[in-house]
């Protein structure tokens, strides 16, 4: 091993062109990796994120390979599911995409690290089946806690499914020389679940954001003028429209507040109940997702932005839309566990505030405190920006990673 020049595969279901969160997250992370001089050779999906299908243009074929400056790509199948709420046909595809995907990392000759992103969980024995063949250690990397937020949700209550899922899990976790996670409620999360000897291989690596790229913009944006907003207090969501989060919730805030204009950017399982249920509220807007070239422009968007989700997911759940808003130079209003990580950096940041999970008053007390006091958001705001320029560089990430790299082969 040439700790200047690692050899690393990785694994992961999204990555550039794709649009999907955590493929933005993996993509970064090559992408500083090799600016370290490392040689990183990826296997991932075809792009199919937006609309849970393989985009115009990459049809045709099964797997794709491409080499690069840096290393190499190949892409396979995802097997989508045009109903993301079919969660039988999702856990198919994604057991499909696993298996292909470990066949087209086996090539390549010896690394020294696999790198493994979940969920799909799935992808723990495929990066074990990678790291038995090609000798490097395996890290498990993960992004949210698979099956926990689905149980708390209740989008998964199959017995059978949840024991084989929590099976599945800990056979991952155990087969993995280190697991990463995003913040220490997770680390508690997943200590829980392996043998005392393995604790202290969980790590916390969190995640990052392009302070470069997303910075504090004008907030009469383009995105306004397209949806018919003018110079209001605009209340913001913009992420994934799923089930973790507490939508509903804000709907009801929208309601007992019409003074202020709320927007609900994306797409997701739940939107089209969300759409039920605000029929009627002049003061609410749904966007999609956008290019991941205007998401500077998005969060310039809000003035005030939130991160709600339900209770009991704070600790299995790390918005890392967090620390774009923080970057934005926007304030953030959380509704979650009080304990967990999301409240620990908006403390630690001062970029806003946060109350219980599924409180409405309490939500729209605070939510009414920061609409009054433009002053309070703008300190808020520079705060936060503050903060994660210093605490969230895509270059401490990647050195993290490789640092862990040698540590683990110098141990092994």
């Amino acid at each position: 091993m040439n700790p200047d020049r690692l050899r690393i595969a990785v694994l992961c279901p999204h990555f550039a062109p794709d649009t999907a969160p955590t493929g933005e997250v993996m993509t970064r992370i090559a992408s500083e990796l090799a600016a370290l001089g490392h040689e990183i050779h990826v296997v991932t999906a075809l792009p199919w994120y937006r609309d849970h299908a393989v985009e115009d243009g990459w049809e045709g074929k099964w797997v794709r390979r491409e080499r690069t400056e840096w290393g190499s790509i190949i892409r396979v199948n995802p097997f989508p599911g045009g109903d993301k709420r079919n969660l039988a046909r999702r856990a198919a595809g994604f057991v499909g995409f696993s298996a292909l995907a470990g066949l087209s990392s086996l090539r390549g000759g010896r690394v020294d690290a696999v790198i493994a992103m979940s969920p799909p969980l799935t992808m723990g024995l495929t990066g074990w089946v990678t790291h038995v063949v090609r000798r490097g250690p395996l890290i498990f990397n993960i992004q949210d806690v698979f099956p926990d937020a689905a149980v708390e949700t209740g989008a998964i209550s199959n017995r059978w499914i949840i024991s084989a899922a929590r099976l599945l899990e800990r056979v991952s976790y155990g087969r993995s020389a280190a697991v990463t996670v995003l913040s220490g409620d997770l680390r508690d999360n997943v200590a829980a679940k392996v043998r005392p000897s393995k604790q202290s291989d969980i790590r916390v690596i969190p995640n990052f954001v392009d302070t470069a790229f997303i910075s504090p913009r004008d907030r009469m944006t383009l995105l306004r003028s397209e949806l018919g907003i003018g110079a209001e207090t605009v209340v913001l969501y913009a992420g994934n429209v799923g089930y973790s989060q507490s939508l509903e919730m804000v709907i009801a805030a929208a309601r007992a507040m019409p003074s202020l204009t709320f927007l609900i950017n994306g797409d997701g399982a739940a939107r089209d109940s969300l759409c039920t249920i605000a029929d009627g509220l002049s003061n609410v807007r749904f966007s999609g997702y956008q290019p991941v070239a205007r998401l500077p422009e998005v969060l310039a968007t809000g003035d005030i932005h939130l991160v709600p989700l339900k209770a009991g997911l704070g600790r299995v759940s790390v918005p890392s839309k967090t620390y774009s808003i923080l970057a934005a130079g926007r304030p953030v209003l959380a509704a979650i566990d009080p304990g967990t990580e999301v409240p620990r950096i908006v403390a630690e940041s001062g970029g806003g505030v946060c109350v219980p999970p599924d409180d409405l008053t309490a939500f729209c007390d605070a939510l009414e405190g920061l609409a009054s006091d433009p002053d309070g958001r703008q300190r808020m705001a520079v705060d936060g920006r503050r903060w994660v320029e210093q605490a969230a560089s895509p270059a401490a990430v990647a050195r993290a990673y490789a640092d862990l790299v040698v540590e683990l082969n110098e141990r092994h």
